[in-house]
C-alpha cells in the first residue's frame, strides 16, 4: 500500500499533469486532487499550510513534498519510492 497523496492543483496546469504523470509511474494509483481554481477557500487553505500561491502542492502522507520540480527531485535522488512505500 502506498502512502496517501493530496494535491492542490488547478484544471490548466502543466506541472500538474506531469506531476500525476511521474506519480502514477510510481505506482500511485489515487491521489485525492483539491481544485482550487474551483474553491477558493482551499486555495486559502493551501497557502495557509504551505505558504506558496503556486501548484502543484503535493502531499505525501503528512510530508510536504512542494511542486512539481521539487516531486522530480525528489525522485531523481531515489527518495520518492521509499516516502511513497513509507504509507506515513
Amino acid at each position: 500500500m502506498s502512502a496517501h497523496v493530496l494535491m492542490y492543483t488547478t484544471a490548466v496546469c502543466p506541472y500538474c499533469i506531469r506531476a500525476k504523470q511521474l506519480l502514477a509511474a510510481r505506482g500511485v494509483t489515487e491521489i485525492e486532487e483539491v481544485r482550487v481554481d474551483l474553491d477558493p477557500e482551499r486555495r486559502d487553505e493551501m497557502l495557509q499550510k504551505t505558504n506558496r500561491r503556486t501548484v502543484p502542492q503535493i502531499y505525501i502522507g503528512e510530508t510536504h513534498v512542494g511542486g512539481c520540480d521539487d516531486l522530480m527531485a525528489l525522485d531523481a535522488a531515489g527518495e520518492l519510492k521509499p516516502l511513497l512505500a513509507a504509507g506515513n
